[in-house]
Order: structure tokens, then C-alpha cells, then sequence
């Protein structure tokens, strides 16, 4: 099936600082694609670019199969898009809120049925300056919503929720999904990103370095199993990594965190019996060994690192 939206290397430059190097993707109808990576990869600036809120330096951009520079007020009757930090009028209610919403696009479903399907019905006449963080989030939700998009953008879209909340947005979504809708996806919740995409493209530096089905990505980066081991006592990570170092050159590989070591390998069981032999020829005392499901966060650490970067 044709897709819905493909874009082609996309360039951005903000001064001297280069946000989107050379991002191409596609979205196929019925489609989830998410976009992962650390803060400062270039996400936010590509879906931008996708949404036309800013043109690119180079590259191009079509959606249904029309150019978005040229028909980008035709393409958007048929898009929803949610911003990460969306700011409307406080002092409108949700109906009408939705009504001005509705009221932009050539089609779009009854303001009452926005509300209940992202279950607003009792605040339906409530000023969104009185609603709780989460109930503003639905309500922006529900303005994306309202023209039944064939593609929808949302950046992250249940920040603020509780567990709840967020998985009756995760069923609308799929849900939304088989009608041969597609959206595409932004978000720092790596099971959101596992429960609702068809495909990832993980941005690190402007690129994308990687991309699959959250499936193939866990087996192909990090296996199947991840090893966990720790050591009683107070011994540093650099202290464990000269003493074992020598005889596993492998344990320097390890991610740490706090006093926890985790290592992505593929021959885990001789990896582990290793590290048993060795530790108890050197006197360190294994507090903890054992073997994991990878996770796509795995992956997301194994491919960006594990240190928090600035936008």
C-alpha cells in the first residue's frame, strides 16, 4: 500500500548547530512509527518539519501523495497533530474548545463523541483552566482527534497521566490505527513506544541509526537476555573492572547503574560461568547474578548511552 507520508533527506540547520543531518522515513496506512531518542537528537525538529510548522533546508516532504510545501492547508484537513506542550484559550470549556476545533476542517465527528471517546463526559461544560493536568492532556487529545485523521502526530501524548489514563489512550490509539489510519509517534516512554509501534527509527545526532519492529531491534542489538550481576561489598566500578579486567576484558563493556552491572552479550551462560570462576578466585563476593528479558530500553541505552543530554 502507497504510504501515507515519505519524506526524503530532510536537512536542518539552526545557525551553526545542524538539528536533522539527513532523516528519510515513511508511514504506511494503518501504521505506528515511533521516533526515539535522547533529548537533543533531532526529533522534535523533524516531526516539525513533517507537520510543516517549519521548512526544511533540504529535502522533501509528501503526504498522500501530495507535496507539503505547495498544498500543506489541503494536506492538513486529513491531519491531527498534538504538540508536547500544547497552550490553548484556559477559559473556553472543553465543547467548546472542540467546537472551534471542529469547526477548521471541511469534516469531522460530533464535538460529543470527541469528548466521550477520551471520557470527558462530566467535564464536558468545565473550563480547561480548571481541569487537572491529565484531563487537559485527553482534551488536547480528543482536538487532534476531531477530524479523524488519516495521520496523526503526537509528541508525546500521555506525559502527565496516570497508569490508567494512559492505557485507555493506548487502546483509542490502536484503535484508531485499524481504521488504515497511521500515526506518527514521539515519546520518552519506552513501553508506550513497545505497545503502540509497528516500527521504530531511533534519532540520535540528527540520524537515524536504527530501525525495525521493536521485536527485531531488542534481538538484533542486544539478544535476548541481558546479565545481571553485583558484588557485596563497597568496592567502585573501577576497582570491580582491574580486578576481574585481566581475565574478562568483556566486563568493561558493562553498563552500570548505582551498584548493578549489566552486560549485553551474546554467549550469556559462558559469560556468567566466567565470571563465577573468577570472582571467587579474586575473593569478590557475587551479591546477585542472574539473566533478564532485553527491553527496547536496552536497546535505546545500547545505542544513545546511558547519560541524560541537554536540548
Amino acid at each position: 500500500m502507497e504510504s501515507l507520508l515519505i519524506a526524503r533527506n530532510l536537512r536542518k540547520s539552526f545557525g551553526s548547530v545542524t538539528a536533522v543531518q539527513d532523516i528519510s522515513l515513511e508511514v504506511k496506512p494503518g501504521e505506528c512509527l515511533a521516533l526515539l531518542g535522547p533529548n537533543g537528537a533531532g526529533k522534535t525538529t523533524t516531526v516539525e518539519m513533517l507537520e510543516g510548522l517549519i521548512p526544511p533546508d533540504q529535502g522533501s516532504i509528501s503526504i498522500f501523495g501530495k507535496d507539503l510545501k505547495k498544498e500543506r492547508a489541503t494536506i492538513m484537513h486529513d491531519v491531527g497533530v498534538m504538540l508536547q506542550d500544547t497552550q490553548l484559550y484556559k477559559r473556553m470549556s472543553v465543547r467548546e474548545t472542540l467546537s472551534l476545533f471542529a469547526s477548521f476542517f471541511k469534516s469531522s465527528m460530533p464535538v460529543d463523541e470527541a469528548i466521550a471517546m477520551v471520557e470527558l463526559q462530566d467535564k464536558a461544560d468545565t473550563h480547561l483552566v480548571k481541569l487537572s493536568g491529565g484531563q487537559k492532556q485527553r482534551a488536547y487529545l480528543a482536538c487532534a482527534l476531531v477530524n479523524n485523521p488519516r495521520l496523526l502526530f503526537l509528541d508525546e501524548p500521555t506525559t502527565g497521566l496516570d497508569p490508567q489514563a494512559r492505557r485507555m489512550i493506548w487502546d483509542l490509539l490502536l484503535k484508531h490505527k485499524t481504521k488504515d489510519r497511521s500515526i506518527l509517534l514521539t515519546t520518552h516512554y519506552m513501553d508506550e513506544a513497545e505497545k503502540l509501534a509497528d516500527r521504530i527509527a531511533v534519532i540520535d545526532h540528527g540520524k537515524i541509526i536504527a530501525e525495525g519492529s521493536p521485536q527485531s531491534l531488542i534481538e538484533t542489538v542486544c539478544g535476548k537476555q541481558i546479565l545481571c550481576f553485583r558484588f557485596a561489598g563497597e568496592q567502585t566500578s573501577d576497582q570491580i573492572f582491574s580486578t576481574l579486567g585481566k581475565d574478562l576484558p568483556w566486563i568493561k563493556d558493562s553498563f552500570v547503574s548505582g551498584d548493578t552491572y549489566e552486560l549485553v552479550a551474546s554467549d550469556q551462560v559462558n559469560h556468567m560461568t566466567e565470571l563465577l570462576r573468577v570472582s571467587d578466585r579474586t575473593g569478590l563476593v557475587l551479591d546477585q547474578l542472574e539473566l533478564r528479558r532485553s527491553t527496547l530500553e536496552d536497546v535505546f541505552i545500547k545505542l544513545t548511552g546511558r547519560s541524560m543530554r541537554d536540548a
